[in-house]
């Protein structure tokens, strides 16, 4: 452009002469105007040019810096794919109990407000594509406390391996509640074997009433406890939508570990059976598990190493020993219609002493008029309960109740009860509750949601020793039975009366 611009130029100076020469007539003025107009273009020709090699310039570093940003992404590309393998989520829940007990002697145990707070925090990440760790880590303490409160129940245990993070008399320390490695799909088929801490509290149908819509652990809710173990399992499909898919598993854990020892008064305590969904629809479910726990203990082993030295003793059972062996069977049957959620479920448990004996009559063993007790005794449990969901208000009622028979033996130090296992209960239970979704907008992800929970327990006992296996149940209504609670200076509770109010964030 601008060479065409001095072309003209000249063109216009050459022609001036020529002009002249002849003879024409040449207006000065006219042409130094065009002269300056031409000028002037050119300048601004120039200052174009000038800004577009400053544009082009800064366009460069632009690009350069843009190059350098997309490198450093790159190369930090990696690092952000191992971050986005891990899955986290978590809970958290407070929680206001007023528990009243009425014991068989006349006293009258209460405490109107104990509050508790937990934390879970959880993690699932692959290793491989078949190979998955999942993991959970939980904090529950007392507010106000580091350390167990005060229970003239004797109903608590101290922190031991089946009741850690589990129950409120521990500290404020994050424990491994769960932790596992599940290799699936081995060898193409569908088979999957598990390795570690199980994940066998809550189990179902505890979700129900616990307001939370997914399946918490694999054991029907009578077995109730923390240990390690493995599972090899097998899954398949019914081939129609009305029955969905089946799992049978083969489990075997381990309860107390006796170590390196000269003797054999006390043994390793160990689970083996099986858990079986044979059918599983999504809105239906029915599932049988039985097991055997071998070589069960009298008390297990505390964290608190005084505790754990002096509770024989101080319980009066004497030194730790083995007592034989534990059947238990349950099944539970849960679905859903509509707005309604409900379930059914009962368990079976026998008892196989050795010749320390279990369900033992330490009254009259006293006074030798007995000894240990070696039969077989047999007990069994019922458990039904149904909710009601309310879609506009976010509110939900449930009921449920359950029923223990005398010699019946839930295997539950992991319960959520807070005092006494209401599936251990020789005797029934009657609880009624509501859950609450708060509305607080929407969820922030898949795992969100908060809700309260209002809810009342009413336990009846109809024996004693709920949930152990060590001492005869003595009737609590029959008058020779009290007599020998009474020469052992045992008042165990009668009734209870619980309330509890939650308020839980899951995130």
């Amino acid at each position: 452009m601008i060479k065409k611009m001095s072309i003209v130029a000249m063109l216009g100076m050459m022609a001036f002469p020529l002009n002249t020469m002849a003879g024409a007539t040449v207006n000065v003025e006219e042409l130094e105007r065009k002269i300056m107009e031409l000028s002037r273009q050119l300048e601004e020709l120039k200052a174009q040019v000038s800004q577009q090699e400053q544009a082009g310039k800064a366009a460069s570093e632009q690009i350069a810096e843009l190059s350098d940003t997309v490198g450093d992404m790159d190369s930090r590309s990696e690092e952000w794919d191992l971050a986005s393998r891990f899955k986290l989520s978590g809970d958290f829940r407070s929680r206001y109990d007023f528990y009243n007990a009425e014991t068989v002697f006349g006293r009258t145990l209460e405490n109107d407000s104990l509050f508790t707070n937990r934390l879970r925090l959880n993690l699932q990440v692959l290793a491989t594509e078949d190979v998955e760790f999942k993991g959970r880590l939980a904090m529950y303490k007392t507010w106000g406390m580091q350390s167990a409160f005060a229970d003239e129940s004797g109903a608590l245990w101290p922190v031991f391996d089946g009741n850690v993070s589990r129950s409120p008399v521990g500290d404020s320390a994050l424990y491994v509640d769960r932790a596992y490695i599940n290799w699936n799909n081995v060898g193409d088929l569908p088979v999957w074997i598990s390795v570690g801490r199980r994940p066998t509290t809550d189990g179902v149908p505890a979700q129900i009433r616990m307001g939370v819509d997914e399946r918490l652990a694999t054991p029907v809710a009578f077995m109730d406890w923390p240990f390690d173990g493995f599972v090899l399992g097998y899954g398949y499909y019914w081939g129609n939508e009305s029955l969905g898919t089946g799992k049978i598993r083969f489990c075997y854990g381990r309860g107390f570990e006796d170590g390196l020892r000269e003797d054999s008064v006390i043994n390793d305590v160990d689970f083996a059976g099986f858990n079986w969904d044979v059918f599983d629809s999504g809105e239906r479910l029915l599932n049988l598990q039985s097991f055997m726990a071998f070589n069960v203990f009298n008390y297990p082993n505390f964290q608190d190493p005084i505790i754990d030295a002096n509770f024989g003793t101080l319980s009066g059972m004497g030194d730790r020993k083995t007592l034989g062996n534990i059947l238990h069977t349950d099944m539970v049957y849960q679905a859903q219609t509509g707005s309604w959620n409900y379930f059914v479920a009962g368990g079976w448990s026998q008892t196989r002493p050795n010749e320390n004996g279990m369900f033992n009559d330490f009254a009259a063993m006293a006074a030798g008029l007995s000894g240990p007790e070696t039969d077989e005794n047999n007990g069994y449990a019922i458990y039904a309960g149904l909710r009601y969901d309310f879609a506009d208000p976010g509110l939900k009622v449930g009921a449920e109740y359950n029923y223990g028979s005398e010699y019946w033996l839930a295997m539950t130090p992991g319960h959520d009860d807070l005092y006494q296992s209401k599936l251990a209960t020789r005797g029934q239970v009657f609880e009624v509750y509501t859950i609450y979704d708060i509305p607080a907008g929407e969820a922030i992800s898949r795992y969100g949601k908060a809700f309260i929970r209002l809810g009342y327990q009413h336990y009846q006992y109809d024996y004693s020793g709920s949930g152990d296996w060590n001492m005869k149940p003595y009737d609590l209504d029959n008058a020779g039975d009290r007599m020998m609670l009474q020469m052992m200076g045992l008042d165990p509770v009668e009734s209870a009366d619980q309330v509890y109010v939650t308020l839980e964030a899951h995130f």
